[in-house]
């Protein structure tokens, strides 16, 4: 069964020219066709009118499961997971460090007709000690099952290829194909990663690069697909 899932900061919908348009995030998201998509720096406000997070939902034929991290004037602000598959379970961890930025996990068990998924999609911090920390605890959110399908997707601030939070990762999940996502417009760092397990069933890893996808945020989509 092929299964494709995608990670994508959508920097609240704000383009490379400063306008914040979620209808061209939208159009990006029904190219990617993912059954699941990982979204970071989500702006919404629930139940307005034009909700930007249904927007998005439309466009990639999907059902939105909001995970907020902040409460602003006139909204909320976080992650989110576009889904076609209704999960059996939705969990929001707070991964927050004192001082810093608030961080979560959102967490959807998706069951397939060929394999059960632990999808985790977040968005670390900026500074090597809260990441370092951030994984600490994600790494309790993982299933013990070693043949259990597992996918850790998000924004993961880490630009430099020796930094822990990947010497961690690279622990858990075998290395993975990381190309470039960011600055959208000539990327050249790997922020954005997807880590599946068993490595097996990764089988393409792409960023998705058209034109549309280089104006709409500052980070370009990065797109796999599985085999369950």
């Amino acid at each position: 069964m092929g299964f494709r899932i995608a990670t994508y900061n959508i920097h609240r919908c704000i383009g490379r020219d400063g306008v914040a348009d979620p209808r061209r995030i939208a159009r990006v998201l029904r190219t990617l066709d993912a059954d699941v998509v990982a979204l970071q720096e989500v702006a919404f406000e629930p139940g307005a009118p034009g909700n930007v997070l249904q927007t998005l939902a439309e466009g990639a034929r999907a059902r939105a499961y909001p995970g907020p991290t902040l409460l602003e004037t006139g909204g909320r602000y976080g992650n989110a997971v576009l889904s076609r598959i209704p999960p059996r379970e939705v969990r929001r961890v707070d991964i927050s460090m004192p001082g810093r930025e608030p961080r979560g996990v959102l967490q959807l068990v998706l069951g397939t007709p060929a394999a059960t998924v632990s999808l985790l999609a977040t968005h670390l911090g900026l500074s090597a000690e809260e990441r370092r920390r951030q994984m600490d605890r994600i790494r309790l959110l993982l299933p013990n099952q070693a043949d259990a399908v597992t996918v850790l997707m998000g924004d993961f601030n880490e630009w430099r290829p020796w930094g822990g939070t990947l010497r961690r990762l690279r622990r858990i999940f075998t290395a993975s194909p990381a190309p470039p996502t960011f600055p959208s417009r000539r990327p050249f760092l790997a922020l954005d990663r997807i880590w599946v397990r068993p490595a097996h069933r990764l089988k393409t890893l792409r960023v998705c690069k058209g034109a549309h996808a280089r104006e709409a945020s500052d980070h370009l989509p990065l797109v796999a697909d599985l085999a369950l």
